[in-house]
């Protein structure tokens, strides 16, 4: 097997591994037999994905011995509804998946979010394994056990927590993702260095270009670090009533901004959240929190990297400001009708900030081109 970095989450008798490197798409099988009770899965993917790597998949875990059924769900964001939940659960019923059996995660945020959920439902919970193939997934959404599915009402507002059992983030299958994607993905990792790691940013600052031009190095790198943020903060703050709040840097406005956008390809998950950390950063100088040239450096990052970073980026028309702040009052981290969100005093130094005024939310979304 492959030199692969092992990061654990460690969460008591729920604790589990991330592994991360090149070609783990090929040793799945052998990585995910341990785990099972019969060689049997259930792998759930979406149309793009399975073109491009549902065979190697299905090969590797053959050559374990390991038999397996596929579900191929249509591609995109608008796959995390209740219909296509209610299609994945009837799915695994039909193909007589066992409560001790697996389902595999083959696929970007969308997949794993919506396999997590279905998998914790499914014979009130049985196990899942996170095969992310986005830069996005690698970094964020597979690591932590939320699973969510969107509503018209707002962005992953329903779901539950529900930990994998395994993570496989294979760097190599990286290569396989439009520009646009990788940047999507690469909005994440900015975000663990805007929030407690000044010197990733720096590094990024200065080497970002390097793996965006997919640098397996820079990227085995770059997820890596961004999972070990992670899970040392989920291990801290597992139902996120503290500390891990702070991964949701950017992710008040963008999940508004995705919702106005009707959850399109207007705007990617990553671009939203690309948006939201610099509104962030506006609306701590603007409530005098941190300088007013930190925001700046935010935005010439994005810039450079090719990201947006301000509403004008947007294609279409501008969302409308009550229509965004109508979004943020059905964020989940409302506690008592009053918004939370994530703010700084500087690169690295974020913190919660409760009961933010909403009269300076508008003014800096007044304002922004």
């Amino acid at each position: 097997m492959t030199d692969i970095a092992a990061i654990p989450v460690s969460l008591g008798a729920r604790s589990y591994e991330v592994l991360v490197g090149p070609g783990l798409v090929g040793e799945a099988g052998a990585r995910i037999a341990p785990l099972l009770k019969r060689a049997r899965v259930a792998i759930v993917t979406d149309a793009t994905v399975a073109a491009l790597h549902l065979q190697a998949l299905g090969g590797a875990l053959a050559a374990a011995g390991i038999a397996h059924e596929a579900i191929v769900l249509p591609p995109g964001e608008q796959t995390k509804s209740f219909a296509e939940l209610e299609h994945v659960c009837r799915a695994l019923l039909a193909a007589r998946l066992e409560r001790g059996d697996l389902v595999i995660a083959l696929g970007g945020g969308v997949i794993g979010d919506l396999v997590g959920l279905a998998a914790g439902l499914v014979r009130r919970g049985m196990g899942f394994v996170q095969i992310p193939t986005t830069l996005l997934a690698q970094v964020d959404s597979s690591v932590g056990g939320k699973t969510a599915i969107n509503v018209p009402e707002g962005k992953n507002l329903v779901g539950l927590f529900h930990q994998p059992r395994l993570v496989l983030a294979d760097t190599a299958i990286l290569a396989t993702l439009p520009l646009r994607e990788l940047k999507a993905g690469y909005a994440e990792i900015v975000k663990y260095g805007l929030i407690g790691d000044a010197a990733l940013f720096d590094w990024l600052d200065g080497d970002g270009a390097r793996l965006l031009s997919g640098d397996g190095a820079a990227l085995a790198r770059a997820v890596a670090a961004s999972v070990r943020a992670k899970a040392g903060v989920v291990a801290r703050d597992e139902t996120e009533t503290g500390e891990r709040a702070l991964l949701n840097l950017g992710h008040t406005f963008g999940h508004a901004l995705e919702a106005a956008t009707g959850f399109s390809q207007r705007l990617l998950h990553g671009e939203g959240v690309a948006i939201g950390m610099k509104l962030a950063f506006d609306l701590s100088a603007a409530l005098g929190l941190c300088d007013g040239q930190t925001p700046h450096r935010v935005a010439g990052h994005l810039a450079r990297m090719g990201l947006p970073w301000r509403l004008a980026d947007i294609p279409g028309p501008r969302p409308a400001t009550d229509e965004l702040l109508h979004h943020m009052a059905q964020d989940k981290k409302v506690e008592a009708g009053k918004l939370t969100f994530i703010l700084a005093r500087a690169i690295g130094e974020a913190f919660v900030a409760r009961d933010v005024d909403a009269g300076a939310v508008r003014r800096v979304l007044d304002v922004t081109a």
